[in-house]
């Protein structure tokens, strides 16, 4: 039985951004597990599975700019490149140089861009609620989001009570609140404005898969993929499509979870999780 260790929380600066990090195992190791959190969300989504994770391997999470408690350098455009070049920052200036991926929701559209573009520096893949998309149709408030003005008007006019309602009425086993408060904590005016940008940039993400998915199976990398089967967001029939671009994918949908199973389901995640570390050599 793996026992988390408190994982260490600090800083780093990439470029001209100071950002949130959160650490655990050997921190000089070259070749670390990486979570890339979504929306809404931030690096203290991870803080049990980093502190898990880290008694086998270094482990690190960060905020991406603009969410959690990282403010974006002047003049960034919150556009999908962007927040894959920042991530490729982020690795250099950490001294990781290989990685494990654990994605979920947008962060998978980062971080598969990340991987595509030189698979040789991805020891693995943890997809969890996010990957390739073909044919994705997007969810309702991705939708309102995505037009101008209306965007605009949903983002400044939603307040706590409707946050927590929206986001709790959905998920199939609910969230703990204190989860949601924090998410809500966060989701302040930047990041209102950093999430209108990011999925008006994505809005043709289903064509990723067309570009990412041939550099990614011709590689082959091990991979896992979790998915809840009563995700609002990303419909569970994309966990078995992971396999496009990674035909060995082990691949399990949680028939309880919604779009945080690492949140509403941990054990059964941690468990996913580390024995899949123990296989990656």
């Amino acid at each position: 039985m793996t026992v988390a260790v408190p994982p260490e929380w600090s800083s780093i600066t990439v470029g001209p951004v100071t950002t949130r990090l959160i650490e655990a195992g050997p921190h000089q190791a070259s070749e670390a597990v990486v979570f890339v959190h979504g929306n809404p969300g931030s690096a203290g989504d991870w803080a049990t599975l980093v502190g898990e994770v880290g008694e086998l391997r270094r482990a690190v999470a960060f905020d991406l700019p603009d969410f959690g408690q990282t403010v974006a350098a002047p003049g960034f455009g919150h556009t999908i490149d962007e927040y894959t070049d920042f991530l490729d920052q982020a690795l250099a200036t950490l001294g990781i140089s290989r990685a494990i991926l654990v994605l979920h929701d947008l962060g998978g559209f980062f971080g598969l861009r990340w991987a595509a573009a030189d698979p040789d520096r991805v020891a693995g893949v943890v997809l969890i609620d996010t990957g390739v998309l073909p044919g994705y149709k997007w969810h309702r408030w991705a939708r309102v989001w995505q037009t101008p003005g209306l965007g605009g008007l949903a983002q400044a006019t939603v307040t706590s009570a409707m946050f927590r309602r929206q986001i709790s009425s959905q998920e199939p086993r609910g969230l703990p609140s204190e989860f949601i408060d924090e998410m809500y904590e966060n989701f302040d005016r930047r990041t209102k404005s950093a999430v209108l940008h990011l999925y008006r940039d994505a809005k043709s993400i289903s064509d990723d898969a067309a570009r990412l998915s041939p550099p990614l199976a011709e590689a082959d990398l091990p991979a896992l993929v979790i998915w809840g089967a009563g995700d609002p967001y990303l419909g569970s029939e994309y966990a078995e499509r992971q396999k496009q671009a990674f035909p060995s994918a082990d691949v399990h949908v949680l028939p309880q979870s919604g779009h945080w199973p690492y949140i509403d389901d941990p054990a059964t995640v941690s468990h996913l999780l580390l024995d899949f570390l123990r296989t990656v050599a």
